[in-house]
C-alpha cells in the first residue's frame, strides 16, 4: 500500500470506528504512541486492534468527517506527517479536533505512529455533555 492509501485507510477507519480496519494497516510489530494524553503506547497490531475496540466501542463520540489539511513528506522516505481535522459529534454537540499523526510506513504497513491529537477539545465536549445532561 502507498502512503496515500495508508492515510486514506486510517481516516476511513476513524469514520467507521473500525478497529479491524485500523489494525489492518499496521505491521504485526507496529507501534502506536500517544505523546499527549497519558495513554500507554500500543505494541503490535493486535494491541492496536484491542485498544481501539475498547476506546471506540465505549465512546459516545462519532467522527462525522476527517479532513486532510496537509500531507508532509519527510526527508526519510518512510516518514510522513499527516495534518488533519476531525469533526466529532457527541449528541447535539460537535467539535473540530485538530491532530498531527507522524507515520513510519515500511513495506506498505505502518510500523510506527505518533498520534498528537488535541485531547482538550474532546475533554471540553465531554465536560459540556455531562454538565448539560
Amino acid at each position: 500500500m502507498s502512503i496515500e492509501e495508508i492515510v486514506a485507510g486510517y481516516q476511513a477507519a476513524m469514520l467507521h470506528k473500525s478497529p479491524d480496519e485500523l489494525a489492518g494497516l499496521y505491521a504485526p510489530e507496529g507501534r502506536h504512541e500517544f505523546p499527549f494524553g497519558g495513554l500507554a503506547p500500543l505494541a503490535g497490531r493486535e494491541a492496536v486492534r484491542d485498544a481501539y475496540r475498547a476506546m471506540w466501542g465505549g465512546s459516545p463520540f462519532e467522527a462525522e468527517e476527517v479532513r486532510l489539511v496537509a500531507l508532509h513528506r519527510a526527508q526519510d522516505p518512510e516518514v510522513v506527517v499527516v495534518e488533519q481535522v476531525t469533526r466529532v459529534r457527541a449528541g447535539e454537540r460537535a467539535v473540530e479536533v485538530p491532530s498531527l499523526v507522524i507515520l513510519r510506513v515500511r513495506d506498505g504497513a505502518i510500523v510506527h505512529a505518533r498520534d498528537y491529537m488535541d485531547t482538550s477539545a474532546i475533554a471540553r465536549v465531554r465536560s459540556e455533555t455531562v454538565t448539560s445532561g
